[in-house]
Order: C-alpha cells, then sequence, then structure tokens
C-alpha cells in the first residue's frame, strides 16, 4: 500500500471516529483535554447544563481585574471577601486611589468611598508586607528570599487574618486527584464557601509562571473547572480539565508545592 493511500485511509478513519462521536452526542476525546474560553458557545453550554454552580454568581458580582502583575493573589481574596460579605459595612475604606484634587468642591464630610474589600486593602490585613508582595527580600522558613506575589500559604494566612475559616491542600505526590476532585466539586455545589487554587501556567497550557484565581463551576460531562481568572486581559476565563489544574497546582513554589484553598466564613 502506497504511503498516500495509507495516509488517505487514516483520515477517512478518522473522520468516522468524529462523525460517531458527533451522532451520539458526545465530544471526540480530544476535547476533554482543551481549554475551553468560558465566552464561548460551548463555554456557556457548559454553564447552563451543569447544577455545581453556586459559586458562579456571587463571585461573578464581585469580580475585578488585578491591578498589578504581583496582585493575583490580593485580588482573589478580595473578590471571595466580597462574595461572603457582600453588605458588609464594617468593611474598610480604601482611599488609595483617591487624589487631593478629587475633593475640591464637595462637602468637606462628605465620604467618597464605598466600604469594600480591595486588592490594595486586603494585604494590610496579612503579615506580608507591601513592599514584600514587589519583592523585597524576606526571611521564609529560614532563606532569605525574593518573595514577589503570593504563595499558597502566605495566601492563605492572609485570609485566617481577615476571620475567614479554611482548608489549605498543598498537592504533591501523595495528593490522590479523586479527592481533590471531590473537594472542588463538594464546594462547587454548595453555597457559602469557595476554592482559590494555585497553579502553573506553564504546566497547563499557558504562557507565564505561578497563578491565583478562583473556581466559579464544575462541569461533569468535560470534567472541568471554570477558572474565574482574575488576570482576563492576558487569559479570560477558561473552562480546564481538573487533571490539567492537578498537574498546574502540583508543581513546585519556592519552597514547597502549588494547591488549593477551602474558604469559608467562621
Amino acid at each position: 500500500m502506497s504511503l498516500f493511500v495509507r495516509a488517505a485511509s487514516a483520515l477517512l478513519l478518522a473522520g468516522a471516529i468524529l462523525t460517531v462521536a458527533l451522532a451520539r452526542d458526545e465530544a471526540p476525546p480530544f476535547r476533554a483535554q482543551m481549554l475551553v474560553p468560558f465566552a464561548s458557545v460551548e463555554g456557556l453550554d457548559r454553564l447552563a447544563r451543569t447544577i455545581a454552580k453556586s459559586d458562579f454568581a456571587p463571585l461573578a458580582n464581585q469580580f475585578e481585574s488585578q491591578a498589578t502583575i504581583a496582585f493575583c493573589g490580593p485580588t482573589s481574596a478580595a473578590i471571595v471577601l466580597n462574595a461572603l460579605r457582600p453588605q458588609d459595612m464594617d468593611a474598610p475604606h480604601d482611599r488609595s486611589r483617591l487624589q487631593p484634587a478629587d475633593a475640591r468642591y464637595l462637602p468637606k464630610n462628605l465620604e467618597l468611598t464605598v466600604p469594600r474589600y480591595t486588592q490594595e486593602s486586603v494585604i494590610a490585613t496579612g503579615k506580608k508586607t507591601r513592599a514584600q508582595v514587589f519583592g523585597e527580600p524576606s526571611t521564609v522558613n529560614g532563606k532569605v528570599l525574593r518573595d514577589g506575589g503570593y504563595q499558597l500559604r502566605q495566601l492563605d494566612e492572609m485570609l485566617r487574618a481577615h476571620k475567614l475559616a479554611t482548608r489549605l491542600v498543598i498537592v504533591d505526590t501523595t495528593t490522590s486527584e479523586d479527592d481533590i476532585r471531590k473537594d472542588l466539586v463538594d464546594n462547587l455545589s454548595r453555597e457559602g464557601d469557595f476554592v482559590i487554587v494555585n497553579y502553573k501556567r506553564e504546566a497547563v497550557g499557558q504562557s507565564g509562571g505561578g497563578h491565583i484565581s478562583p473556581l466559579g463551576a464544575y462541569d461533569a460531562v468535560t470534567d472541568s473547572v471554570l477558572v474565574l481568572d482574575v488576570n482576563p486581559s492576558h487569559y479570560p476565563w477558561v473552562w480546564m480539565p481538573i487533571s490539567t489544574l492537578v498537574k498546574g497546582m502540583r508543581t513546585r513554589d519556592a519552597i514547597e508545592n502549588r494547591g488549593y484553598i477551602l474558604v469559608q466564613s467562621r
């Protein structure tokens, strides 16, 4: 059989397999491994059909994009805090974006800001300083490091400093993918708690280093989760297979592997 005939036969076989899969209303096997944009027909269909989306509406209602490349952790924390406490009148008044001239023509006692957790204000409550977030050397586990951004355990400390109840899971070689799936699906199916994930972009097929974002939903048909990426100007919200996310979490950060945090009010 000639090379041309063998190639043509292979293409016909692949086409037949694809036709059968579509006829059964099933996704071809390779589709389950793809990152699917939320703002696509398939992405919207996944959200419409899933029942594990209790977290989507409160998080989407409070969503904001990170202001700096170092703020994926604080931004995720601010979104979750505002989703858990949507009408918290005791939330901080962040005046960092105001300029002296802004109140020139307004009554002296008028408060321009609204009570709200912001990616700038949440940092002040944790142990890690703003300067350290931007790379000032600090001591971590006895080592002096230039540790920009947030490692997962540092983010967990900051969330607990805001009086939230958390469960930190570091994803190493002993962590079962089935256990991870159960944690994520249970959380996304239940109101009143949220999950923040920390993964390496390169390991999931994106460009860049470590990243932190909350999850919004789980689709059982494709075994994928909706990552509400807090840097949408770089990568928009995307459906990511759990196996791919686990691969991204099972990567080394500065002193230990990445993972996820389950968060709820105390």
